[in-house]
C-alpha cells in the first residue's frame, strides 16, 4: 500500500535553506558569497577575550538593552564579561568589524557551553531561554564565518548547535502563545542552515574512508527532515542526496535506520515504523521524528475506521499495542481525530468503525508517549 499523503507540516517552514549556503567556509581570497557575515567582510584573526565585545556591552548598558539572562542582579542597565553574550548582528560591513569585536575559537568553545548550560533553567519559560539561545549561537556562527574557520574543532561546534535547534523543535512543540509559531519557523530555518554548514565542513575535511565520530548520525537527521515531502523542509529530493554520500555512510547503522523508516512511512507501515523508532532511535533522532510518529498513528486509526469490518468494532487495547500507546492515550488520540469511543457489553473500551465524521489531528496536538522507547537512557 502506498502511503499516502499527509496535510501534516509539522516539520516545515524552513523555506530553501538547505540549498543556501549561509555561513559556509569559504576560501580566502574569495569575496563572493553570503553568509552570517556580510560578503564584503574580509577574514580576521578575532582577538576578542569574553563573550561579548567591551564595546558593545557598554552600547547596549546605555541603551538598556539587556537580555535577562545578562543583567547583573537584574539590574537592566548593568551586566558584567561572565553574564554578556555578543549579539548576532544582521548586517556587517568591513568598516564594522574590528579584531577586538570578533572572539576567537576557544572564547567561541567557551562561550557555547556557557549558552548550552542554560537550556535546562527553570527560571524563565523555554521560550524566553530558547530566544536568547538562538540569537547568540547566530552570533558564535557569525564569528566562526568571519574567520574562516573550518576544523574539526568547528564540526564539534556546530554538532552542538544542530543539537539546541532539535531539541527546541521538540520542547516548543509543548509552548504556547502567539510567537511560538514563528518561533518554530525561525528554528527549523537555522536548523536547515546550520546543518548546510556542517555537512559542508564535514566535505572540507574529508579524509579517505573516513567517517566522523558523529558525522553518520547527523547525516540521518536530514533524511528524517524530508520523510515528508509536503513537509516544508526544501532541498535536494533524497533520492540525489543518498547518490552523494560515500558508501561507508551509506553502510552506517544510523543510515539503515533512517532508510528503514523511510520505508516504513513511504510504504504506510506504521507498525514497523513505530518499533523501528522505538528499538533504534537516538535521542535527536526521536526529536525530529516525533511529528512522523504523531502522523502514522493518526494514519493508522483511519485505516483501521476505514477498513475493519463495522459490526466488529475494534478494541482499544489492541490499538494501543499496535501504536504502542497507553490506552487512556489512544483513546484521546481517536478523540481528536473526531471519532466515538464506546464500552461493549463484556465491558472493554472499543472503537466502532466505519465512523464517518474522521478527521486528521490540527497541527500542534498533543504528544503521545512511545512505549519502548526510553528517553532518559537516550540522553
Amino acid at each position: 500500500m502506498n502511503r499516502r499523503s499527509s496535510s501534516s507540516r509539522s516539520g516545515g517552514g524552513a523555506s530553501d535553506s538547505f540549498r543556501r549556503r549561509s555561513d559556509v567556509p569559504r576560501k580566502r581570497n574569495n569575496d563572493k558569497g553570503g553568509g552570517e557575515a556580510a560578503a564584503d567582510v574580509s577574514f580576521i584573526v578575532g582577538t576578542c577575550s569574553s563573550m561579548c565585545p567591551e564595546r558593545e556591552r557598554d552600547t547596549r548598558e546605555r541603551l538598556r538593552d539587556l537580555s535577562v539572562f545578562e543583567r547583573l542582579y537584574g539590574n537592566p542597565t548593568k551586566s558584567s564579561t561572565d553574564l554578556a553574550v555578543k549579539k548576532f548582528c544582521r548586517t556587517l560591513s568591513a568598516a564594522d568589524v574590528q579584531a577586538s569585536d570578533v572572539r576567537p575559537l576557544p572564547v567561541l568553545e567557551e562561550t557555547l557551553r556557557y549558552l548550552l548550560s542554560l537550556l535546562d533553567s527553570r527560571e524563565h519559560p523555554f521560550e524566553v531561554v530558547h530566544d536568547f539561545i538562538f540569537d547568540r549561537t547566530r552570533s558564535i556562527r557569525q564569528d566562526l564565518s568571519i574567520q574562516n574557520l573550518a576544523n574539526e574543532r568547528v564540526i564539534h561546534l556546530y554538532e552542538e548547535i544542530v543539537k539546541f535547534h532539535v531539541i527546541s523543535r521538540q520542547r516548543l512543540q509543548s509552548c504556547s502563545g502567539a510567537s511560538i509559531s514563528s518561533m518554530h519557523h525561525l528554528n527549523m530555518e537555522q536548523l536547515a542552515k546550520t546543518l548546510t554548514t556542517l555537512y559542508n565542513i564535514y566535505d572540507v575535511n574529508r579524509k579517505p574512508d573516513y567517517i566522523y565520530e558523529n558525522e553518520a548520525e547527523f547525516r540521518s537527521l536530514y533524511v528524517l527532515l524530508h520523510l515528508n515531502t509536503s513537509s516544508g523542509v526544501m532541498g535536494e529530493p533524497l533520492s540525489l542526496w543518498f547518490r552523494k554520500l560515500t558508501s561507508n555512510l551509506i553502510k552506517s547503522k544510523e543510515m539503515c535506520f533512517v532508510r528503514n523508516l523511510l520505508r516504513s512511512y513511504r510504504n504506510g507501515n506504521y507498525k514497523s515504523f513505530l518499533r523501528t523508532t522505538a528499538s533504534e532511535a537516538t535521542y535527536m533522532q526521536y526529536c525530529i521524528s516525533e511529528p512522523h510518529i504523531r502522523e502514522m498513528r493518526s494514519f493508522a486509526v483511519e485505516c483501521i475506521n476505514n477498513v475493519c469490518y463495522k459490526l466488529q468494532p475494534y478494541p482499544l487495547l489492541r490499538l494501543s499495542q499496535n501504536l504502542m500507546m497507553k490506552e487512556m492515550d489512544v483513546e484521546s488520540l481517536c478523540q481528536e481525530c473526531g471519532l466515538e469511543i464506546r464500552t461493549d457489553s463484556d465491558g472493554c473500551i472499543v472503537l466502532p468503525t466505519k465512523q464517518a465524521n474522521f478527521c486528521s489531528p490540527k497541527e500542534g496536538f498533543k504528544n503521545y508517549d512511545l512505549i519502548g522507547i526510553e528517553i532518559e537512557k537516550l540522553l
